[in-house]
């Protein structure tokens, strides 16, 4: 699956383009609990099609009877209209008729028929890789693109909305196998490209998931060509030192938001031994090669492992602090109170 975001882009841009009226919904405040976070996007077309989310389902029902034909009742998606605000869940009622969580209010905006140029410009960038920021004069919708410096938070104010959207997240497998077959598959689903790199052909036969990108070159080198950026994390699952450990030391390097390796805690502390003594690294340079991976839930089969592993990725990317964290965090802090 790929980014839900350029996902939706595109395909609106394509309505657009093809001269379809459409309209896009941005979640742009939230108050109490909401399905979908602020900045969260759907397009919706005049024959009732949807593509994103901005909840449960059941407002997405609510646009589509109210701005398009599916129903052969609704108001027609306003040409030339200005974008317009719109509150769903604000009393109790309405909360549970919107399928609102208790006391949950979603504040939306709505652009009608957005300009096809500027999304086809959008999405070009963002299919190169760019991080780009959208912002929309509310009282015209005219649309202003700029590349971003680093991710931030959708802002809203009187006069203009500004989110920024950004490229793929992507994974760099090294090692093909059964837990690499695992683990790409809900990678994808979790909307990361995949890279799988193994220069071994006996290991490589067997893979048989489509839409994984293989590069047969030694894993280091597969890493500098990678080019992990924040948005980027890198896997090691040979347990062969020859392969993982240049890979490791050349992901360290660079802005990967996850870098870790497969293997026991002893495995990985001898890991950490190798790179000190024969690599010149120190205890601080390595303090982000994460091992052994994975959250604890007792996993032994490579699909478990694959899900637990899986789930330590998603929560660095979603900044979760994570128990082995808070461990070694209230060590450091015994250590400097003694």
């Amino acid at each position: 699956m790929e980014n839900l975001d350029v996902m939706v882009l595109r395909t609106l841009r394509d309505w657009r383009r093809a001269g379809k009226r459409a309209l896009l919904a941005t979640v742009v405040r939230t108050w109490g609990s909401s399905p979908r976070p602020v900045g969260s996007i759907m397009a919706l077309a005049e024959d009732g099609a949807v593509v994103g989310s901005v909840s449960g389902g059941c407002i997405e029902d609510d646009l589509i009877a109210r701005y398009s034909h599916a129903h052969g009742k609704a108001e027609d998606v306003p040409l030339g209209a200005p974008p317009s605000l719109v509150k769903y869940g604000i009393t109790a009622d309405e909360a549970h008729r919107f399928g609102l969580p208790c006391g949950g209010t979603l504040e939306l905006l709505l652009e009608y028929a957005p300009d096809a140029g500027s999304l086809e410009q959008l999405v070009a960038q963002l299919e190169q890789g760019k991080l780009m920021q959208r912002t929309v004069t509310l009282a015209t919708g005219a649309v202003r693109l700029a590349e971003a410096k680093a991710p931030d938070e959708l802002t809203v104010n009187e006069t203009e909305l500004t989110n920024t959207f950004g490229p793929e997240y992507r994974m760099l497998l090294i090692g093909a196998g059964q837990l690499a077959e695992y683990l790409a598959t809900m990678a994808k689903f979790s909307g990361f490209a995949v890279t799988l790199c193994d220069p071994r052909a006996e290991y490589r036969t067997a893979w048989s998931l489509p839409g994984v990108h293989i590069t047969t070159e030694m894993p280091d080198d597969a890493v500098t060509a990678f080019r992990p950026d924040r948005r980027s994390c890198v896997v090691a699952l040979t347990h062969d030192p020859k392969l993982d450990d240049l890979a490791l030391l050349e992901a360290l390097q660079s802005d990967a938001f996850y870098v870790g390796a497969i293997g026991s805690r002893r495995n990985a502390d001898a890991r950490r031994g190798r790179m000190i003594e024969h690599f010149d690294q120190t205890e601080e340079s390595l303090a982000r090669l994460r091992g052994p991976i994975g959250i604890y839930i007792g996993s032994k089969t490579p699909p478990e492992i694959a899900v637990s592993v899986m789930a330590e990725i998603l929560a660095v990317k979603n900044a979760v602090t994570l128990p082995r964290e808070m461990e070694v965090a209230q060590a450091k802090e015994r250590l400097l109170s003694s």
